[in-house]
């Protein structure tokens, strides 16, 4: 079954609203393993804006599922991720200041970047995926460079998933076949919600994992936490 990871940067960024410990992000990330979570996502980014630096230390402590550091890869950043040295780390290619990622890694333009990269991390003894669109040449680019997964950015799955869905997931099929075929295992993140979840999941053939945040979070207001990740669990059954 796929692993549903759950990214709790929304409960931090509600916490940073106030300046205070309400949510506590550390209960929280407890509360959602408890709840049937199997892993934990935080995105720190340069300017702390959610996820801070010391966050990830914290949760290192509690974290008892697979832990999964997203983020791009500079030097603050690799820090964290050998000090920490988490199960997975999924690197993004994130300019400072953006608000979201939205465009996967060209591996072909950053390879000598990426393969230094990764062959760092993996010294680590931690599982590296990139964040990836459906471009089979720069899929078949992030095998070369020895990466273990792709995650793919489901972004534009989402957006044309309601107009025709079975559209929509065509290139993610044939992206997902291929990097099988290569040796590289698959995630997935971005915009995936309680409607579109299980079309994808049950279309994406050894879909290893899915990281989702904005819109369980969301969901949770209306359904509650514990319910909400039984709710995305089921869709993944």
């Amino acid at each position: 079954m796929t692993r549903l990871s759950v990214n709790i940067n929304k409960v931090a960024w509600l916490r940073n609203a106030r300046g205070g410990n309400v949510p506590d992000l550390i209960q929280v990330a407890k509360d959602c393993e408890r709840f049937g979570a199997d892993g934990i996502t935080v995105h720190p980014r340069p300017d702390e804006r959610h996820i801070k630096y010391k966050d990830v230390y914290d949760l290192k402590k509690v974290v008892s599922t697979e832990f999964n550091i997203e983020g791009y890869p500079n030097d603050k950043f690799l820090k964290l991720i050998e000090e920490i040295q988490p199960e997975q780390c999924t690197l993004v290619p994130d300019p400072p200041g953006v608000l979201t990622s939205n465009a996967g890694w060209n591996t072909l333009e950053n390879s000598a970047f990426l393969k230094d990269t990764i062959q760092k991390i993996q010294e680590m003894s931690c599982r590296v995926s990139l964040f990836m669109e459906n471009d089979i040449k720069l899929i078949e680019e992030a095998k070369k460079l020895n990466a273990d997964r792709i995650e793919l950015y489901t972004g534009p799955y989402a957006h044309d998933f309601h107009s025709d869905k079975a559209l929509a997931i065509e290139p993610y099929i044939k992206a997902a076949e291929f990097a099988l075929e290569i040796g590289l295992e698959i995630n997935a993140g971005h915009d995936l919600d309680l409607l579109n979840l299980k079309y994808f999941a049950e279309n994406i053939p050894e879909l290893a994992e899915v990281s989702i945040g904005h819109a369980l979070i969301s969901d949770a207001l209306y359904y509650g936490l514990e319910n909400t990740i039984q709710l995305y669990k089921r869709q993944l059954a």
